[in-house]
């Protein structure tokens, strides 16, 4: 069901996740008119920053967590994100990564353009719905539960992104079906 967001979106999704059946970042795609899918681990710096200048000088952020381990890998902090940008979230390029926790960080270490993105920080998130993938913890969630939250909190809308969280469920479900018993 698409659903058409304030926010323009960029999914930069890794290429492990192109084939990969539990994939929701296509099924995102699929669901936001809105968005736009650019397939790379490490991205030429002149193309990434052609992206995130989007269609019309949008205010790119990145949907990404605080993450106390940058300094180690030489990642300065990233710039606050201004609550006040939230008034106006057509002005807003929310940027997500699609990919597994480690290759997230993978692609946000080889792209200094990401790392000096305000990143959102999500608010109370509902466990994740993504059965299908193991999580090491119940706020880390799937591309599309993440970015259907964000952009609820963005535009002050919960409702409005709920048919994107009933289509996820029902992937999952159709996912469920076609595993192994005892597969994960």
């Amino acid at each position: 069901m698409p659903v058409s967001s304030a926010a323009q979106v960029l999914i930069l999704q890794h290429p492990m996740e192109v084939a990969n059946a539990k994939n929701s970042g296509l099924l995102l795609h699929m669901c936001l008119p809105n968005s736009r899918l650019e397939v790379g681990e490490a991205f030429d710096p002149a193309r990434l920053e052609a992206l995130l200048a989007g269609p019309s000088a949008l205010r790119p952020v990145l949907l990404y967590p605080d993450t106390p381990g940058d300094a180690s890998m030489g990642i300065a902090p990233a710039p606050p994100f201004d609550a006040a940008w939230a008034d106006e979230p057509s002005g807003l390029l929310l940027v997500v990564l699609d990919a597994t926790w480690r290759k997230s960080r993978k692609m946000l270490y080889l792209n200094p353009a990401l790392q000096r993105l305000p990143r959102l920080p999500l608010r109370d998130t509902p466990a994740s719905h993504y059965l299908i993938r193991k999580a090491h913890a119940p706020d880390q969630l799937s591309t599309l539960e993440a970015t259907a939250y964000a952009l609820a909190q963005l535009e002050g809308n919960e409702d409005k992104y709920a048919p994107l969280i009933t289509a996820f469920d029902g992937f999952v479900t159709q996912r469920q079906g076609y595993a192994p018993a005892g597969a994960a």
